[in-house]
């Protein structure tokens, strides 16, 4: 996991599973890198893998992680992120490049930082 100011860009291990059990892990680094700022979470799905979606149920329950962003352009992986998606509550999108997601993560950090004024 990269950290950066206001986002994190996440790789996961081909072939894992990301469980809800994982999300403790998360909850640590958001705790100590973000904890008085709004962040976005970006994996960046380059291997393949499984994602319980109910780990989002937890995931959208930190206050400060104001948008999730995949980027793969597979098919399958849109499919999958759109069931995900479902499970999250908070801004979810999925995006082809990186270079996308990481436009909409300003509009969403500005977004949010202006409805905080």
């Amino acid at each position: 996991m990269d950290i950066f100011e206001n986002y994190v860009i996440n790789v996961m291990n081909e072939g894992i599973t990301v469980i809800p059990e994982y999300n403790n892990v998360f909850v640590e680094i958001a705790n100590k890198h973000f904890k008085h700022k709004a962040f976005v979470y970006i994996t960046h799905r380059i291997h393949s893998y499984s994602v319980d979606p109910t780990i989002y149920i937890e995931t959208a329950k930190i206050k400060n992680l104001v948008g999730f962003a995949v980027v793969s352009n597979t098919s399958l992986q849109k499919m999958q992120t759109k069931i995900e998606k479902t499970f999250f509550g908070k801004e979810f999108r999925q995006f082809d490049t990186m270079e996308e997601a990481l436009e909409w993560k300003d509009e969403i950090i500005k977004k949010h930082s202006l409805s905080c004024k």
